[in-house]
């Protein structure tokens, strides 16, 4: 059964850091297109960054340049290094995995696999 599981949230305060892992098993995360998705309370599910099987990076604009997206074959994992925090960032942060065509990197429905989230919250 294909599992992801994020870890790393938590509290932080703004301007904090905080690096999100994707651990993935029975799935081999370089094949596919991997998103961070976020929710918070009362809005939908947004898309925040992606990295392609190619390596290609995405980004959501309220979240460039202190945001960054890696991959590490070697451990099957994915990371989200989130810098310079606002409380907006404020969400259940979730990874997903797909087989898809770039112009549909931004919709949810078009990810198979999902982990169960992780909550990041940033607040003095």
């Amino acid at each position: 059964q294909v599992q992801l599981v994020e870890s790393g949230g938590g509290l932080v305060q703004p301007g904090g850091s905080l690096r999100l892992s994707c651990a993935a098993s029975r799935l081999v995360l370089g094949s596919y297109v991997i998103g961070w998705f976020r929710q918070a309370p009362g809005k939908e599910r947004e898309g925040v960054s992606f990295i392609t099987s190619g390596s290609g990076t995405y980004y959501a604009d309220s979240v460039k340049g202190r945001f960054t997206i890696s991959r590490d074959n070697a451990k099957n994992t994915v990371y989200l290094q989130m810098n310079s925090l606002k409380p907006e960032d404020t969400a259940v942060y979730y990874c997903a995995a797909g087989l898809l065509n770039l112009v549909r990197l931004w919709r949810p429905s078009e990810y198979k696999y999902w982990g169960q989230g992780t909550q990041v919250t940033v607040s003095s």
